[in-house]
């Protein structure tokens, strides 16, 4: 019988549809968003720090902000090692490649590197 509660009639639809139990093994991967500091950019990859390490060429969604713009993207993990360690705190130097980007990501890219290098120029 409904209770009048639309969230309460859905978690209860859910609580009604049959479990399996898994007897071997079943793997799956939880995503978790990881914030990170972009060290280096262009137009084909990120360098960035993070305190988590990354399985290299393990695939990820990254999110990027370019100055006014945020962008998602995948990135593909070319390489990951220790860059510092301090007392408890150990952060890790990863790059990414960018995978097939679309046409938006690419223009968002490419305009905040073409920003960047006009406002570096010598006047």
């Amino acid at each position: 019988m409904p209770s009048g509660d639309p969230q309460a009639d859905t978690r209860a639809n859910k609580r009604d549809a049959q479990r399996i139990q898994i007897l071997g093994e079943l793997h799956g991967e939880v995503m978790v968003f990881q914030p990170m500091t972009i060290r280096e950019i262009s137009h084909g990859g990120v360098q960035v720090e993070t305190s988590v390490p990354f399985q290299v060429d393990s695939l990820h969604e990254l999110r990027l902000s370019l100055g006014d713009r945020s962008v998602v993207l995948k990135g593909r993990v070319a390489h990951c090692r220790i860059s510092d360690v301090d007392q408890e705190l150990v952060t890790y130097r990863s790059g990414f490649e960018f995978i097939e980007p679309s046409n938006y990501v690419s223009t968002a890219i490419d305009e905040f590197i073409d920003a960047i290098k006009s406002l570096r120029r010598p006047t």
